[in-house]
């Protein structure tokens, strides 16, 4: 989790014939880097506001959500306990849900909220990018996926998840085999 303070999380990227090397942005926990220039002026033909990162709140408090993800799953990992796996664990996942919204919201309102005063309109025709994946745009493919904290972070959930489930196994298991044990006692006295 404390991969995602040095990497990015997030990537979106735009290939075209007239840029074959491709534009991209990466998004990290309080900044856009990349060709965002570039972009926003690209986008400013078709109507698409401009990226600016001071106007993004998400970027002045990802990290501290995160930096209590972290410290959630540092008292998990001290105390060894279930029940704090699952608080973490709900709290990634909850987050996870909240991030993504937010992200296909921000992303919805730049590719649709469009300056009715472009230089270029194509009817009926929106610019958002997909939450994940690729999708044609005009000329240019967007493409959208997790960087590389982002799949550290997926990892991450991923396995507790995994360890949830191999846990709850292992207690019926034990439950099972509790009751299957008072059972043969009970038909079995000494």
């Amino acid at each position: 989790m404390i991969s995602a303070y040095f990497l990015p999380l997030w990537q979106i990227i735009l290939e075209a014939p007239q840029y074959p090397e491709g534009l991209g942005m990466k998004i990290w926990l309080d900044d856009i880097t990349g060709n965002v220039d570039q972009i926003n002026g690209l986008n400013h033909y078709i109507g698409m506001k401009h990226i600016i990162v001071d106007e993004f709140i998400e970027f002045k408090i990802l990290p501290y959500v995160f930096a209590i993800i972290i410290l959630i799953g540092l008292l998990t990992a001290l105390r060894g306990s279930l029940t704090w796996l699952w608080v973490w664990f709900s709290f990634l996942v909850i987050f996870a849900i909240i991030g993504l919204t937010d992200f296909y919201l921000w992303e919805y309102d730049y590719g649709h909220n469009l300056d009715p005063m472009a230089a270029i309109k194509v009817p009926g025709m929106n610019y958002q990018p997909p939450l994940i994946g690729y999708r044609q745009l005009l000329n240019f493919v967007a493409g959208s996926f997790p960087d590389l904290a982002g799949v550290i972070v997926g990892i991450a959930g991923l396995t507790a998840g995994g360890v949830l489930l191999y846990e709850q196994r292992l207690k019926r298991k034990s439950t099972k085999l509790r009751y299957f044990n008072t059972q043969a006692d009970i038909c079995n006295p000494a």
